[in-house]
């Protein structure tokens, strides 16, 4: 059998992008579905009116629509963002149903995709967020470090963000589990220090990207905190595609975090890190200028999943449907056994609200 085919998650980063996150309204089920079964189609089409402009979209499923939607197994790991709570900054779980990943090397594709997608979409979804991003520069975020540096190299990329085949179904093979946060930047409090002290917040050096050297980079440095190891000292990674957004205008400056890893633990590890603390209290120093919005997890299945989707769920499939409410009840304990999950359900683990992760990718950029 020839291995699945994934979705562009490895494609290098684009001048734009725009990231959507609905939930699909009660009854809206048949006619997402058919959107997700025509969905390459709509990128071929907008991808075929400029075929220099790199056009891709990735579409993922969060846990509470996917028994939903699908009658077949769903991916292990997949679960409702943790809420993190730390002693001093917490990072939300919020609504998340369907993202959208559109990247394009100029706005209008982004935009032309989005639109085609809010059309097919119309009546059986809510908007829950809409961001629009930019590459800045040379791949800086807003507050003027280059962003993605530790990113796997080519040769780890596909381990990092695509599921092991024998991690998962058959019919997951080629997946990947994403995670995306939404954060804005204090400004005025970050340019109202040093750029040494920035320096120090972040671990590495403004203008030539260069690490500081151990012994001189803080542990609650952003690339200190966020550096994930296994037990034989190997790092763990995962891809990042951040984006810049913003309105000058109104004074929003910010970040948005999208993160593609073949195990979802390291990516939580990395983020109960950053909130909680490592060790507890000693929290990421860049959140003391950023502020986490949104938080969502997601499951990017494979091009083949999409282009032959599985049986929607069958309301007379005892089976399908005992398998669906051990899930729910995995995810929240005390659901009413066969209740229908809402869309914006954000329960905790079982080890409380703090989440652990793993992660692989690409050029890494920070959350």
């Amino acid at each position: 059998m020839d291995p699945a085919t994934p979705q562009p998650v490895l494609t290098p980063l684009t001048k734009s992008a725009i990231f959507l996150v609905y939930t699909v309204r009660p009854g809206g089920e048949d006619q997402v579905r058919d959107v997700l079964g025509e969905f390459t189609g709509y990128v071929r089409t907008v991808a075929s009116r400029a075929p220099q402009g790199r056009v891709t979209g990735v579409v993922g499923i969060g846990s509470a629509a996917w028994d939903r939607l699908f009658a077949g197994p769903r991916p292990s790991k997949l679960h409702p963002f943790p809420p993190l709570q730390g002693a001093v900054h917490s990072a939300p779980s919020t609504p998340g149903d369907l993202l959208f990943h559109l990247r394009a090397d100029s706005m209008d594709l982004c935009f032309e995709l989005a639109t085609v997608l809010a059309g097919k979409l119309a009546g059986a979804v809510e908007l829950q967020d809409e961001t629009h991003g930019f590459r800045y520069f040379d791949a800086r975020d807003v507050i003027g470090f280059v962003d993605g540096t530790e990113n796997p190299g080519v040769n780890e990329i596909a381990d990092s963000a695509i599921v092991d085949p024998a991690a998962e179904p058959a019919e997951l093979a080629g997946g990947s589990y994403a995670t995306v946060q939404k954060y804005t930047h204090d400004m005025d409090a970050w340019n109202g220090v040093s750029v040494e002290e920035q320096e120090r917040a972040i671990g590495r050096h403004k203008w030539d990207n260069v690490e500081m050297e151990d012994g001189v980079k803080p542990d609650n440095s952003h690339s200190s905190i966020t550096t994930i190891e296994d037990e034989d000292g190997v790092q763990r990674k995962i891809l990042r595609d951040n984006m810049p957004f913003g309105r000058p205008g109104s004074g929003e400056f910010g970040t948005y975090f999208i993160s593609y890893a073949s195990d979802i633990d390291v990516t939580e590890e990395m983020l109960r890190n950053m909130f909680i603390g490592r060790p507890p209290g000693q929290h990421d120093r860049l959140l003391d200028f950023s502020t986490a919005h949104t938080g969502g997890n997601f499951f990017a299945p494979s091009l083949d999943f999409l282009d032959g989707l599985p049986p929607a769920p069958g309301a007379g499939d005892q089976g399908t449907t005992t398998a669906a409410a051990s899930a729910r009840a995995e995810e929240d304990p005390g659901a009413e056994p066969g209740a229908e999950p809402s869309g914006s359900e954000a329960a905790c683990l079982p080890d409380g609200c703090l989440g652990i992760g793993s992660l692989k990718g690409q050029p890494q950029r920070r959350p």
